[in-house]
């Protein structure tokens, strides 16, 4: 699928905020990604339903300590329209693949106002929580939360990790 909005005939502002998105991303350049969020930015979690992270400079934290972690990161397909987009990805946590999708939400000027996450399969997500917490902590000079952080989310993302290498396949469809 062309991600290119200008070979779609769609110059909108949310067109172009969304390829500087996506190009972002691809890159791991946090300021251009910054560029692209309007002042009320809240990001909404796959990982908590606790918090979520509101305003430019938050999002940017997390952005970072995300291109941290988070490496290849390759959008494959966009879809949606000057309010509201859907784009897909597909990226690597440590060994570990996932896709994530980003549901983004524009104000007037085309800039993200919000930005929703869901990611799969599990083993990826997981590995992403139990690096990204980590990371984003020692960013914010909270090296011993880091630290018990990591520690508490280890354990599922082997356990998510070890299942699904050993255990899904035996519950495949039309297995015997």
């Amino acid at each position: 699928m062309n991600l290119d909005p200008a070979a779609s005939g769609s110059t909108s502002e949310a067109a172009r905020t969304a390829a500087a998105w996506r190009a972002a991303g691809e890159q791991g350049d946090v300021a251009t990604a910054g560029r692209c969020l309007a002042a009320t930015i809240e990001v909404v979690s796959p990982l908590t339903a606790q918090f979520r992270f509101c305003g430019p400079q938050q999002v940017q934290d997390m952005l970072a300590a995300a291109f941290e972690v988070i490496s290849d990161i390759r959008y494959h397909t966009e879809v949606g329209d000057d309010v509201t987009r859907a784009l897909f990805y597909r990226g690597r946590c440590g060994r570990e693949q996932f896709e994530e999708a980003q549901l983004l939400r524009f104000d007037r000027d085309g800039l993200i106002t919000e930005l929703t996450l869901f990611g799969r399969p599990l083993p990826g997500v997981t590995a992403v929580m139990a690096a990204i917490g980590p990371a984003l902590l020692h960013r914010q000079g909270r090296p011993a939360m880091a630290y018990a952080v990591g520690a508490a989310t280890k354990p599922l993302a082997a356990m998510t990790r070890l299942g699904e290498a050993h255990l899904v396949p035996l519950a495949e469809p039309g297995r015997s």
